[in-house]
């Protein structure tokens, strides 16, 4: 009933920008801190960044200065513009809600917690 559906990865050469989308779908009532995430081959993930319902951010060491997360809670969207981009930023990238409210089959309020989306593949060439 909630699905996270990540777009936007493509191949790019180093310097170049990106914008990711990670759209909630659902019957959702409310949504925490939404995230990214990111994997490289033979990595482990790692936080790229987080957005509170009101406006706090957080980012990964890697990124911070070259990305930049917002979110668009009417439209149940979050986004990561990713600038200056590097090899190193290659990576599958998840989106993340830490938790939210929806209503079910029943129209009654239910909590989903650590949702994920499938991914999306982030290639920088050098």
């Amino acid at each position: 009933q909630v699905q996270l559906v990540e777009s936007g990865g493509a191949l790019v050469q180093a310097g170049e920008s990106l914008k990711l989308s990670c759209a909630v779908s659902g019957s959702i009532l409310s949504i925490n801190t939404m995230g990214w995430y990111r994997q490289g081959l033979g990595k482990q993930r790692e936080l790229v960044a987080t957005m509170a319902s009101e406006g706090s951010t957080n980012y990964g060491d890697s990124v911070k200065g070259r990305f930049t997360i917002s979110r668009d809670n009417a439209e149940k969207t979050a986004y990561l513009q990713m600038n200056s981009l590097k090899p190193e930023d290659t990576a599958v990238y998840y989106c993340n809600v830490d938790w939210g409210l929806f209503t079910d089959h029943n129209q009654e309020p239910r909590k989903f917690v650590d949702y994920w989306g499938q991914g999306t593949q982030v290639t920088v060439s050098s």
